[in-house]
């Protein structure tokens, strides 16, 4: 067999589309012709006030790469990735065809069973423990390509606040993106966007200190034991602007959370202070790099007894899949595959 059957590439696509995107925006198509999957970004899902430079859906359709890769190697296929194949298309983000694995491990059946796991929590979360030990293995599984990660001191949390307030405080008459926040969030929007259950209330929101300011989601506090976040915070960030770097950051973020997410940590992807330069510098100079910051993630501990955040809508199948007859050739030269 040369290439996997239709079935087993939905089933990956079902699950690459159980990654973060920006307000839960979905940014990603993907067509199949037989042989190869193609990747797709949909510019009628990007948010032009929230992501001018549309570097979050870059971001988001990286996840899902990364996603798609942890399905089909539990599938029993490697992924050869060639990224901005035509350079005449900046939507067509990535061309991907498959060798079959020698063998599947079972870290490649947990990093898949994780992407289902996972969720977005934005409550406060209590230290992560074994915290070191998990540090060392996580730099392990990180394409050196793929983006920088720094975990920031717990003395740089004001500075985290200052840089996050600072940004709500920009954006506070800003009508463009005050605006989209409420489109997406709050109901959900064609099996999109951030259902009400899933935000958090003023009281929670002010524990945090960092998290993005959504409109409110209950009137009191879900969470009464943790007291104030101690969360980890970690920073991706990329030498430059480039498309390319910033998919790749996207890549790495699944990787990121899905580890995590083996390990027993909630996390908390954090894309509002790098929207900004003033904000995003602030986090840059935290990082004591001259790179691009691109993405923050709180990852910390849950308490046992807070009920696990719902899963949030996803597009069907059909919304984000299409086969297809083959376009033409996908040249093997140039591919690229990371160390996973």
């Amino acid at each position: 067999m040369n290439a996997p059957t239709g079935e087993v590439i939905e089933k990956a696509v079902l699950l690459a589309g159980r990654a973060p995107s920006l307000h839960n925006s979905q940014p990603w198509r993907w067509i199949f012709d037989g042989r190869a999957l193609r990747l797709y970004s949909v510019s009628s899902r990007i948010l032009p006030a929230t992501d001018a430079a549309g570097r979050q859906l870059l971001i988001s359709c990286g996840v899902a790469l990364g996603h798609l890769h942890a399905a089909m190697a539990a599938a029993g296929w490697r992924t050869v990735i060639r990224r901005f194949p035509d350079p005449n298309r900046r939507d067509y983000l990535a061309a991907v065809e498959f060798r079959p694995a020698l063998i599947v491990t079972d870290a490649d059946h947990e990093r898949a069973d994780a992407i289902l796991r996972r969720r977005t929590d934005r409550l406060p979360f209590a230290e992560p423990t074994d915290w070191e030990d998990f540090e060392i293995v996580l730099r392990s599984t990180l394409d050196p390509e793929g983006a920088s990660l720094d975990v920031l001191p717990a003395d740089s949390r004001p500075d985290l606040a200052r840089a996050s307030k600072l940004s709500a405080a920009l954006r506070r008459y800003d009508s463009g993106y005050q605006a989209e926040l409420r489109w997406w969030s709050g109901h959900p929007v064609e099996a999109a966007g951030v259902p009400p259950e899933v935000l958090t209330s003023q009281e929670d929101y002010e524990r945090v200190g960092i998290n993005r300011k959504f409109p409110s989601g209950s009137d009191g506090p879900r969470d009464t034991d943790t007291g104030p976040d101690r969360a980890a915070v970690l920073v991706l960030s990329t030498d430059d602007d480039s498309p390319e770097a910033v998919l790749r950051c996207g890549e790495a973020l699944s990787t990121v959370l899905l580890e995590c997410t083996i390990a027993g940590y909630a996390t908390c992807p954090l894309t509002h202070l790098t929207e900004l330069p003033r904000s995003r510098d602030i986090v840059r100079q935290l990082t004591g790099r001259g790179q691009r910051p691109q993405v923050l993630v709180r990852v910390g501990m849950a308490p046992e007894a807070r009920t696990e955040p719902p899963a949030t809508p996803r597009l069907a199948l059909d919304d984000i899949l299409e086969h297809s007859r083959r376009e033409g050739p996908i040249h093997s030269s140039g591919f690229q595959t990371g160390p996973y």
